[in-house]
């Protein structure tokens, strides 16, 4: 199969896409968090191949995407006054809410769940598509699983072509982590997946919200992923990534005193200079915003430098820090070594 490159400033490009998504094919999208894998969320055969071109297994559930708020009655069972006050703050944006589904949602995008996950993308090419399919859209990121997640087109071709039909480039993604994702289908209502709507935030709608222990630490044994993100190692390079938590000048000693030809580093910006190893850097220290954008990319550098080991700066887990620190923590399969 050859994968075609969509430009979105093409008038016919969101068309192309859309016709392919009808036919029950797939096509990379650009969101505001990172790119989507797209499929029909009503088409089960569809959505099966996502989880094939990914490598992605199959108790994993998916986010469907749409384009209006209206669209969100047909999918779910009903729309609880929770559900419509996070909506009205923070969509279209980068949040999902999880409610239990109606009949249309297929096994493949709930993982068999009784719940599916719905999210109002901000990205107007997103939005573009999914009004011109007409059709709810499955999406979870455009790249092999397993490894870390796309922000540019560049990013899913390399992980996806041959294996999907189009990528539609977009440009870089704004927020550059996977959204928020927080469930109403528990009482209180849980974070399951932080993102760039933070648990602050979300508290401020609807005061108590739970935080999943799955956020800090590995799933527990027995227990089903709720939600995108929450159960397999994610977001990681080729390398084998371990967490220095302390402050720069232990983080510089300890670096330092490990240097070989196949570690490098993953710091802060400017930090570089003070290293031994290469060092690819994933924002300012106290800019977690930065941070977020910058982290799946840096991820990618890692990779194309050939280190086996890297050494990273360990993120503040607050605000939009928690979801950079989630992501980060399962790159490194929850090896975190406290320096201080």
């Amino acid at each position: 199969m050859q994968t075609q490159l969509l430009r979105a400033n093409d008038p016919e490009a969101i068309k192309t896409a859309a016709r392919i998504l009808q036919d029950g094919g797939l096509v990379g999208m650009p969101t505001e968090t990172v790119y989507g894998l797209a499929a029909n969320a009503l088409n089960g055969k569809a959505v099966a191949r996502i989880f094939a071109a990914k490598g992605r297994p199959m108790d994993n559930p998916l986010i469907v995407h749409i384009s209006e708020f209206d669209q969100i009655y047909p999918l779910v069972q009903s729309v609880p006054e929770a559900a419509g006050r996070l909506a009205e703050r923070f969509w279209p944006g980068p949040l999902t809410i999880i409610l239990p589904k109606s009949g249309i949602i297929p096994d493949e995008v709930s993982a068999g769940l009784p719940t599916v996950a719905v999210r109002f993308p901000s990205h107007p090419v997103a939005r573009a598509l999914i009004t011109a399919a007409g059709l709810p859209l499955a999406a979870p990121s455009a790249n092999l699983s397993g490894s870390p997640s796309p922000t540019t087109a560049e990013h899913v071709m390399n992980d996806l072509s041959g294996k999907i039909e189009a990528v539609l480039d977009g440009g870089a993604c704004g927020v550059g982590v996977e959204s928020t994702v927080v469930t109403l289908a528990a009482d209180p209502p849980r974070l399951l997946r932080p993102g760039g709507v933070t648990l602050e935030q979300l508290r401020e709608v609807l005061g108590n919200v739970a935080l999943d222990p799955a956020v800090l630490h590995p799933l527990a044994d027995g227990v089903r992923a709720a939600s995108p993100g929450m159960k397999y190692k994610h977001y990681s390079p080729k390398a084998n990534v371990i967490i220095l938590d302390g402050s720069f000048e232990a983080y510089k000693t300890y670096v330092n005193s490990h240097a070989a030809p196949d570690v490098a580093a993953l710091c802060y910006n400017g930090e570089n200079t003070g290293l031994a190893v290469p060092a690819v850097c994933y924002g300012g220290e106290r800019d977690c915003g930065e941070q977020a954008r910058e982290l799946f990319d840096a991820l990618r550098k890692l990779d194309e430098m050939k280190a086996k080991t890297v050494y990273a700066r360990c993120p503040e887990p607050k605000g939009v820090g928690l979801a950079v620190y989630n992501r980060l923590i399962r790159a490194a399969g929850f090896e975190v070594l406290r320096l201080e």
